[in-house]
């Protein structure tokens, strides 16, 4: 048994289902999120194929596309996409160890952000293991574009975001956010992603966005938002950005202890981060936090995820 006042890694206390429709295939999809063992990280296995080629490890060395999403796949060939408002998810509620089945190509895009995921979590239950947490700590600062992303030393995980776009509704945003405390669910979780209608035609013809609809996608026409009930808060989009951060930066493997500087980011350069950052293991020192919390400086609060760093790098 651990000693109190260790940070004990997490899953879910029992399995759980949703279903709903791939953003980008346009598909139904079904998926069962499920207790994982301790150090078992995150893990999806496409249950529409046969044998162990089925299982996808949710690390950053198995990102194989960051075209308008995050997907990860296997030597097998075998690919999931859309995992970021999941992964995001977890790390904003500290859960370490899930097994996540799933029948199709995509993650279910549900309402198009996090929320219905802490919400399933919610009612799965979650539960602490007889294992401390681990942690990635970042030592010198990374950046990547000349400088737009960076990832500084930091004592939990927090971001300085900002996006910029040419449209007068979205314009230029900023947010600087901790995610400690709770605060994922109660500032992040419920931001949509977006989209504007001009783009709609030329997504849909690269094959993209095919099940992309109002009900789960904030759209942009010019300087009106066509979803009924607008926005979910003011600076939506932004909010948006740094949760699709916050689940490609999950994909390192176990919570980070850094600060996020981020320009115009989107998932390209969020895995260049990682790349920058786990490519160079001076920069980086897994170490276990439950012998000494405190003078790590790791708050005992949700918004940190586990991690394992693999030796080799999928491209």
């Amino acid at each position: 048994m651990l000693e109190t006042g260790v940070i004990k890694q997490r899953t879910l206390k029992t399995s759980i289902n949703c279903s709903g429709v791939g953003l980008h295939s346009g598909t139904k999809v079904s998926m069962t999120l499920n207790p994982a063992p301790v150090d078992g990280g995150i893990t999806f296995k496409r249950t529409d194929i046969a044998g162990l080629g089925a299982v996808i490890p949710a690390k950053w060395d198995h990102v194989v596309d960051t075209r308008m999403c995050t997907t990860l796949g296997n030597d097998d060939g075998v690919t999931i996409g859309t995992v970021e408002h999941l992964m995001a998810a977890l790390a904003g509620c500290g859960i370490d160890n899930v097994l996540i089945d799933v029948n199709g190509e995509e993650v279910p895009i549900m309402d198009g952000s996090s929320q219905p995921f802490v919400f399933l979590f919610e009612c799965a239950g979650v539960v602490e293991q007889d294992a401390p947490k681990k942690i990635i700590r970042v030592l010198k600062t990374v950046s990547v574009n000349d400088g737009e992303a960076r990832l500084c030393p930091g004592s939990h995980l927090s971001l300085d975001f900002e996006i910029d776009f040419d449209n007068d509704l979205v314009s230029r945003q900023s947010l600087s956010i901790g995610v400690v405390n709770g605060s994922f669910a109660k500032e992040l979780a419920r931001a949509r992603t977006f989209g504007f209608l001009d783009d709609v035609e030329a997504l849909r013809a690269a094959g993209l966005a095919k099940g992309g609809s109002l009900d789960n996608a904030v759209v942009v026409s010019g300087d009106k938002i066509l979803n009924d009930g607008g926005l979910r808060y003011d600076d939506e989009f932004v909010r948006h950005k740094a949760l699709d951060c916050i689940g490609d930066l999950s994909l390192a493997g176990a919570p980070l202890l850094a600060h996020v500087e981020s320009y115009c980011a989107g998932h390209a350069m969020n895995h260049q981060l990682l790349d920058a950052l786990l490519d160079d293991p001076v920069r980086s020192s897994p170490f276990d936090i439950g012998h000494d919390a405190n003078a790590a400086g790791v708050p005992d609060a949700p918004g940190l995820v586990e991690v394992g760093i693999g030796p080799g790098r999928r491209r």
